[in-house]
């Protein structure tokens, strides 16, 4: 729910309120009694936030339970009430405040308030999961916890200076300009371990310093890790396309490949990455059920197959099962797809570019250019008895993306599909018998029937079935005689 997203993003800009201006209020004379019921009126409309997130949103958060998601508004204030997150909430809101008549406006007093970290967390796992690109928040939220480590050190390195006295040596502040930026500029310089500081004198600035030097090897460290592993992350699919496209030109090399194929395998190599950003649909999709995948596919291609005239009046459900076994594959500007004569195992849907039917005398006439939507190789794919012979030269015009459905996949799936595998059969005897009919025009030979005619049954094995049916015998030829006449009865 993107409102619950955005009511989240509230919640941790109060949050982050507490934070980051607890430790400034607590270290530097920034609050004073002239500006603080300024300090004061922010201080409570973050509890506000905090309140109305605890009575509100939380307790009509739904659940999952036993593998259903529970929205009964009881069940979800019982599962809030019973849950760690209640019981931190709970401590956030500590009234410690009232300790201010007896103490004054002390700002540690607020410090329960920062342990609202859950909220953080979730906001995080939620805005990344609805972001087209997490790598960027993710880098930016590196940054900041870099950047509030810097801001604790710089918040101690004031109190430090002014426990000693502001000026009274040479390691602490001095006081003069802002002191914010001075003091955070020294935690920059201590944390990065950049050097050129002032030596400490004391023997509880020597301790200070020791403590700022090991805490910021540990955190700079954490830090540069985090951020590899964010970069690393964000770039896993351009370093997976440069390693395999490194790995086939050293294939190529070590084999003296022609220059004109590899660079041809390259630009299949930068086209396929750079149109759709990865170099095989499959393996993305493999670790996804098959009701997901099958979702998928009907989102990207359902309409691109649904238009295809062979299909038209197919089962819906066959489509969708052979939408799961479509190949796409990218083709070359001037890439054979298939050549006449050849084996035809497999038809074509064209995705995207424009594929050219080559024929004539020469064979490089251009009879006809299929445009997006267009099958071809279809023929092949339902002809059996020797039909399956390709009858024109086809290549790609440009770069052409090709779905490819492959014969066995198809046979796998019309067997549950007789009324599709009917009406798919009508059809490619239609074109077939109209494809014979040019070629007949032409003086070439005909191409054989899709289904051919069933052979007679031999004229002395007739005489036994008759003889069999007359005397009313029992046995295997009387099973064989009555089976018959059953698959007759099923012909259409």
């Amino acid at each position: 729910d993107l409102m619950y997203v955005l009511w989240l993003f509230f919640v941790v800009m109060a949050w982050n309120w507490n934070c980051w201006l607890i430790p400034v209020r607590w270290a530097f004379p920034y609050q004073t009694p002239a500006n603080i019921h300024c300090w004061l009126l922010m201080d409570y409309l973050c509890d506000l936030i905090y309140l109305l997130d605890v009575l509100v949103f939380q307790t009509r958060l739904q659940f999952v339970r036993g593998g259903d998601i529970i929205t009964d508004k009881k069940a979800m204030r019982e599962n809030y009430l019973r849950s760690e997150r209640f019981k931190m909430d709970m401590v956030c809101l500590l009234p410690l405040d009232f300790f201010y008549f007896k103490v004054g406006v002390n700002p540690l007093l607020r410090f329960p308030r920062c342990l609202k970290y859950m909220a953080f967390f979730e906001f995080n796992n939620r805005l990344e999961s609805i972001m087209s690109k997490a790598y960027i928040y993710r880098v930016i939220r590196t940054t900041a916890y870099l950047l509030y480590s810097l801001h604790l050190n710089s918040c101690l390195y004031y109190w430090a200076s002014d426990y000693e006295g502001l000026g009274s040596t040479t390691w602490v502040y001095d006081g003069e300009g802002n002191s914010y930026i001075r003091c955070y500029y020294w935690a920059v310089k201590t944390l990065i371990t950049i050097g050129g500081l002032p030596d400490p004198k004391t023997l509880f600035e020597i301790i200070f310093q020791l403590l700022n030097y090991f805490t910021g090897v540990f955190a700079f460290s954490v830090m540069i890790g985090q951020m590899r592993d964010v970069v690393g992350a964000a770039t896993a699919g351009q370093t997976y396309y440069r390693s395999c496209m490194d790995s086939t030109i050293k294939y190529m090399n070590s084999y003296k490949i022609p220059r004109l194929v590899q660079n041809r395998v390259k630009t299949w190599y930068e086209y396929t990455w750079h149109s759709q950003g990865m170099l095989d649909e499959s393996e993305l999709l493999v670790q996804l059920p098959d009701k997901m995948r099958l979702d998928i596919a009907i989102d990207v291609n359902y309409s691109i197959v649904s238009k295809v005239a062979l299909f038209q009046g197919c089962d819906r459900q066959m489509i969708f099962d052979m939408l799961k076994r479509l190949k796409s594959v990218v083709y070359l500007p001037n890439d054979y797809v298939c050549k006449k004569g050849e084996i035809g195992r497999e038809m074509y849907i064209i995705k995207a570019g424009h594929v050219q039917v080559l024929g004539g005398p020469d064979g490089t006439t251009v009879l006809v250019t299929l445009k997006p939507g267009s099958v071809f190789g279809e023929i092949s794919l339902l002809a059996a008895g020797g039909g399956n012979r390709r009858t024109a030269n086809v290549i790609a015009h440009g770069f052409a993306n090709l779905f490819i459905l492959d014969k066995k996949d198809l046979n796998e799936i019309l067997v549950h599909y007789p009324e599709s595998q009917k009406l798919l059969r009508k059809k490619a005897k239609k074109m077939l018998q109209t494809n014979n009919k040019a070629k007949e025009e032409k003086g070439a030979p005909a191409d054989p029937l899709i289904i051919p005619p069933k052979a007679d049954t031999p004229k002395l094995f007739q005489a036994a079935l008759a003889a069999t049916g007359r005397l009313g015998a029992k046995g295997p030829l009387a099973q064989l005689r009555w089976r018959l006449k059953e698959l007759k009865a099923m012909q259409p």
